[in-house]
């Protein structure tokens, strides 16, 4: 008994092997697919106004301007940019009279190190502290932040903060002015 019962093995494997080697080849076809990264844009996004506060002629002023933010979507080989920021004499009012203006010279300007950075690449801040704070100027943009190298899309935002020098002579009343930031 226990010969047939190793035979109806052996005989079964064959009959396993023959259906195996007797079965058609699978038919393949493949299919070419693509897609799109789309390309998006290089857009800056900045406080609509800002209140500095307020000081004595004599002081200084200290106040941020509110977050500043870049965003690269143009998903490039080189996501490379550069922001830059000028800005306006502040005038009360009137602003007819030297001591009713404070020139853009007399505002100071520093990024500080961003508070969000997404994408790869190197973000460097214009002036990362406060003694590295520079003059603003109407004629000369300053560089407020940059990106270098890396690819695809990125963002980095900041809140940069501005020390305006109140002349001595100026008289009581409020400034108004305009801070631009720019990205290329």
């Amino acid at each position: 008994m226990r010969k047939n019962y190793k035979v109806g093995i052996v005989a079964m494997a064959a009959v396993a092997t023959l259906a195996l080697t007797t079965m058609p080849a699978l038919a393949q076809e493949n299919t070419a697919t693509t897609f799109d990264v789309a390309a998006g844009t290089l857009d800056l996004s900045v406080p609509a106004t800002a209140d500095l506060g307020s000081g004595d002629g004599g002081t200084t002023i200290t106040a941020q301007l509110g977050a500043v933010t870049v965003d690269d979507t143009r998903a490039a080989a080189d996501a490379s940019w550069d922001a830059t920021v000028e800005g306006t004499d502040f005038e009360t009012d009137d602003g007819g009279d030297p001591s009713e203006i404070i020139d853009v010279t007399s505002i100071d300007y520093w990024s500080g190190a961003a508070t969000a950075t997404t994408g790869n690449g190197t973000f460097t801040p214009g002036q990362p502290l406060a003694e590295n704070a520079v003059a603003l100027s109407d004629v000369t943009p300053v560089t407020a932040f940059s990106h270098d190298g890396g690819t695809g899309s990125n963002s980095a935002t900041w809140n940069p903060t501005l020390d305006v020098n109140v002349p001595l002579a100026n008289v009581a009343g409020t400034y108004t002015g305009t801070v631009t930031h720019s990205v290329a």
